[in-house]
C-alpha cells in the first residue's frame, strides 16, 4: 500500500497539482495566467475532461480528509473538539447518502484530532468511522487488525496518521473498484466540506485581511470546480439511471458556488522544479487572494448550512 501521507509540503502540492491538471489540459493556459480563476471558466471547457484518464486525475486531485486537516494545522488552527461532528450522531445515519457523507466527515474529524495529539478522541472517531464503513460494506477497510494497530500506537502520531491514510485509501479504492464511484465521490465531498467547516468556524469574526487561514480557505475555490465536475460525472449509474443523491448534492452546493464566485483567486503559471538527486519533483505556483469581509461571511454561512444539513 502506497503511503499517502508524506509531509506538510504535500498539502500545497495537492492543490497546485489540481491547478496543473486543469492548466496542462487547457490549450489556452497562457491566457489564464494572472487573472481570476472563475469556476464557470473551467466548467465550460469540456476539453479538460474529454477522456476517462483525465476524469480520474480530477477525482484524485481532491484533498483527502487527512490532507485537509494538515492544511488547517499549517494555517495556524488550534484544536477545538466542540466543533467536530458528535459521535452519537452516527445513530442517525441510515441512508446511503448520509453514511457516505459522514464517513468523509468523521474521517476529517479523526485526522484533525490525530494531528493535534488527541489519541483517545482519535480512537473514538476511528470507531465510528469503522462502524459506518462496515454498514456500507467496506469491511476490509477498517478491520480488527487495523483497530489493534491503532490502539497499540496511539502515542505515535506518525504511525496513527499512516493508519488513517491507509484506511481512507482502502475505502475509496474499494468503492471505485466496485463501480461505486458515486459513493466514493460523496465520501470525498463530506470530508472536504468538514474541512471547510472547521476552517471557517475557527476564523469566526476575526479580520479577513492578512489572515493566513482565510487565504487557505479561499483557495478551496479551485477545488470547488473539481468537486462539481466530479459529481456531474456521477449523475447516472452504469444502467443510465439518474442518481438522485448526487443530483440533490449538486443543487445543495449552489449556495457555496455563489459564495466562492465573490472571492477572487489569481494564480501564476505552474513551474516544475525537478530534483534529480532526491528523485522529487515539486510543482510551484503563486496565488493572490482577494476576499472582502462580506464575501467571507457569505462563505461561512453557506458552509455552515451545508455541513449542518449533512450531519443531521
Amino acid at each position: 500500500m502506497q503511503k499517502h501521507y508524506i509531509s506538510l509540503s504535500l498539502v500545497s502540492i495537492v492543490f497546485i497539482s489540481a491547478l496543473t491538471i486543469l492548466g496542462n489540459s487547457c490549450k489556452s493556459n497562457k491566457n489564464k495566467e494572472g487573472r481570476d480563476v472563475g469556476i464557470e471558466n473551467y466548467l465550460t471547457e469540456e476539453d479538460i475532461f474529454d477522456d476517462i484518464d483525465k476524469a480520474k486525475k480530477i477525482f484524485y486531485s481532491l484533498p483527502s480528509p487527512l490532507e485537509t486537516a494538515m492544511l488547517l494545522k499549517s494555517a495556524g488552527v488550534s484544536y477545538n473538539e466542540s466543533i467536530l461532528n458528535a459521535l452519537n450522531n452516527v445513530e442517525k445515519y441510515s441512508t446511503n447518502r448520509s453514511k457516505a457523507l459522514n464517513l468523509g466527515i468523521y474521517t476529517t474529524d479523526l485526522s484533525f484530532a490525530c494531528l493535534f495529539d488527541q489519541p483517545q478522541t482519535s480512537l473514538k472517531y476511528m470507531d465510528v468511522t469503522k462502524r459506518l464503513a462496515m454498514e456500507m460494506g467496506i469491511n476490509d477497510a477498517i478491520d480488527d487488525e487495523t483497530m489493534k494497530r491503532l490502539e497499540q500506537n496511539l502515542d505515535k502520531r506518525d504511525v496513527v496518521m499512516d493508519i488513517i491514510s491507509e484506511t481512507f485509501l482502502n475505502s475509496s479504492s474499494y468503492l471505485k473498484e466496485n463501480d461505486q464511484q458515486d459513493v466514493a465521490a460523496m465520501v470525498l465531498v463530506g470530508g472536504w466540506i468538514e474541512g471547510l467547516y472547521i476552517g471557517t468556524q475557527m476564523v469566526g469574526d476575526k479580520p479577513v485581511q492578512g489572515n493566513k487561514l482565510v487565504d487557505r480557505i479561499a483557495e478551496q475555490k479551485l477545488s470547488f470546480s473539481i468537486v462539481e465536475r466530479m459529481l456531474q460525472d456521477n449523475t447516472k449509474n452504469l444502467r443510465g439511471e439518474e442518481n438522485r443523491d448526487i443530483m440533490e448534492l449538486i443543487n445543495e452546493l449552489h449556495s457555496l458556488k455563489t459564495a466562492f464566485d465573490k472571492i477572487e483567486v489569481q494564480t501564476t503559471a505552474v513551474k516544475i522544479d525537478a530534483n534529480d538527486t532526491a528523485s522529487v519533483t515539486t510543482l510551484k505556483s503563486q496565488t493572490k487572494i482577494t476576499v472582502t469581509p462580506e464575501a467571507f461571511s457569505e462563505l461561512q454561512t453557506a458552509v455552515k448550512s451545508l455541513r449542518n444539513n449533512f450531519v443531521q
